[in-house]
């Protein structure tokens, strides 16, 4: 993982090492800028893959062609047997084999990818841009006097002095001579192929067991470890991960409420920590912990939308706790999406399941994407999501959904991720009572629901609710809590013409259509719209 920042049009390097100051949290390990003609890269770099050698910017041809790269490729090592005769490496990194890759066959390079990423590379005076096709890694950009800078994060953006930033599209890439160019969609909805019960239950735990092992990526060098909440997506993945990791390290945090009771999560986590075999870690963290956080969370999320900071400040304490072990985690992210976990969709009619799970999917990158890569890089900590694997989303598109959510034996209940939990039954990876955990959401079970709306209503009077709304009608100040945590975000994100370009990060009401802008480089702006829901989070 790493942070990254350039200019096309311009020899900036001021404006372009000033944004990589803004980043160092993304990339303690290494700093590097290259300029060419009017190109200016830079880059910091946590060290994953070839941690001696990976310095980047990576070049070729004298300087006359540079790749920077956030993320990670999980198929390198076999895209490099194919070019290391053709082209003369020097690292092991998986970036090196981006580079080569778009010397042999041009932007559609991106097209063999399997991982998370955004990258820039320039040729001469030719350049690309691409994001992953999900939106893993983020990627934003702007112009200053017609000149194209682009990084990681909005806060080192706004340092570039641009009127306005765009967030890059997940699933595109873009050079100048072809504009934006869509080289993956969210597969369409096929859920009248795979039928049977059994069959779908064998290719799903197929599916997902090489998922989790290919993002293990075999290095005996790294430290990895997961996430295990003690429900049923991240203790799944650490079960799979403990398989080729002895004493995989696992995470969870969690309150105490006022009469000592540990949250849920704790208790359950180590039901599942004790079935696998991991070297399991706990962080209780009290209520005064949490207020002090909040402002942290809000200031590095770039975000004050109520339900993501509530979801983002218990995963700061757990990525806070994961990095003091390993540099890169596991999660269960996107498992709700692809198997409609979510309480909401148990009032839905069950032909509109997969379409809710198919939009849920892509809003993601905006969401829990942005939450995770947010909370742990602040820590210098890798998340990888095996649940939103390109294979993994492509089979989710093909189970009906009557076998996503099905009538459990008790009146006028239903079981969420119904056929996710058929396929480890038996298994021996979790124990019942995991497998079968009543799902709760990430703020109940760790057990500080609350907490932020109850701090809003004794910080917010209405009067300066009231006024708040007035003064600011371009936001959505929908609660006193979003008003407080609003108060907050302008503290560090000020600048409204900055932020007015993307709806998410001025806490657009998710209960309500969204407009999310995507626009070419030249201007040529589409307006798209979508619904969201709060049940999405």
């Amino acid at each position: 993982m790493c942070g990254i920042a350039g200019c096309f049009g311009k020899k900036d390097s001021e404006t372009i090492n000033r944004m990589l100051d803004a980043l160092p949290h993304r990339g303690p390990d290494d700093r590097g800028i290259h300029t060419f003609n009017n190109t200016v890269f830079g880059h910091t770099r946590l060290s994953i893959v070839d941690v001696m050698k990976g310095h980047q910017p990576i070049l070729a041809e004298d300087g006359r062609i540079g790749i920077i790269c956030n993320g990670e490729i999980y198929n390198f090592r076999a895209l490099r047997d194919k070019l290391v005769e053709k082209y003369a490496f020097t690292t092991e990194s998986d970036t090196e084999v981006i580079l080569h890759l778009y010397r042999e066959k041009g932007p559609d390079c991106v097209r063999e990818l399997d991982g998370m990423f955004s990258f820039a590379i320039f040729s001469g005076d030719d350049y690309m841009l691409a994001r992953d096709p999900i939106g893993i890694k983020p990627l934003y950009y702007g112009y200053v006097d017609g000149n194209l800078y682009f990084t990681s994060e909005l806060g080192a953006m706004t340092l570039a002095g641009v009127d306005e930033v765009h967030e890059f599209p997940a699933g595109y890439y873009y050079t100048p001579s072809e504009g934006f160019v869509q080289y993956y969609q969210i597969p369409p909805i096929e859920d009248d192929i795979l039928t049977d019960i059994e069959e779908a239950k064998q290719l799903i735990r197929d599916t997902f067991i090489t998922s989790v092992k290919k993002r293990l990526l075999a290095d005996k060098e790294i430290h990895v470890g997961s996430f295990c909440s003690g429900g049923i997506d991240s203790s799944l993945v650490a079960a799979i991960a403990a398989e080729e990791i002895p004493h995989l390290h696992t995470f969870v945090v969690g309150m105490k409420d006022v009469k000592g009771e540990e949250s849920d999560d704790l208790k359950a986590s180590r039901i599942a920590a004790e079935h696998i075999g991991s070297t399991h870690h706990e962080l209780i963290f009290t209520e005064d912990e949490y207020y002090e956080a909040l402002p942290i969370v809000i200031k590095k999320l770039e975000s004050y939308d109520p339900s993501l900071v509530r979801c983002a400040v218990p995963c700061y304490f757990t990525c806070k706790l994961a990095a003091e072990y390993v540099t890169v985690v596991l999660t269960g992210e996107g498992a709700d999406e692809l198997f409609t976990g979510y309480h909401y969709m148990k009032h839905y009619p069950t032909d509109v399941l997969n379409r809710e799970a198919h939009r849920c999917i892509g809003n993601l990158h905006n969401i829990n994407l942005q939450r995770a890569d947010r909370m742990g890089m602040l820590f210098s900590l890798e998340l990888r999501v095996p649940f939103l694997d390109t294979a993994m989303i492509d089979l989710a598109m093909k189970v009906p959904p009557e076998l996503k959510i099905k009538e459990s034996e008790k009146v006028g209940d239903k079981i969420e991720k119904w056929i996710l939990r058929q396929a480890f039954q038996d298994t021996g990876y979790l124990p019942d009572d995991i497998l079968w955990r009543y799902k709760v959401q990430y703020t109940q079970g760790a057990g500080c629901e609350d907490l932020g709306e109850k701090l809003a209503n004794s910080e917010i009077t209405e009067d300066e609710y009231e006024r708040l709304k007035a003064e600011n009608p371009q936001a959505t100040l929908n609660s006193k809590e979003a008003a407080y945590y609003f108060k907050i975000f302008r503290q560090y994100h000020p600048q409204d013409s900055v932020l007015g370009s993307i709806g998410i990060w001025t806490g657009f009401d998710f209960t309500e259509e969204r407009e999310k802008v995507r626009g070419t480089m030249d201007g040529d702006l589409k307006h798209v719209r979508e619904e969201t829901s709060t049940g999405a989070k």
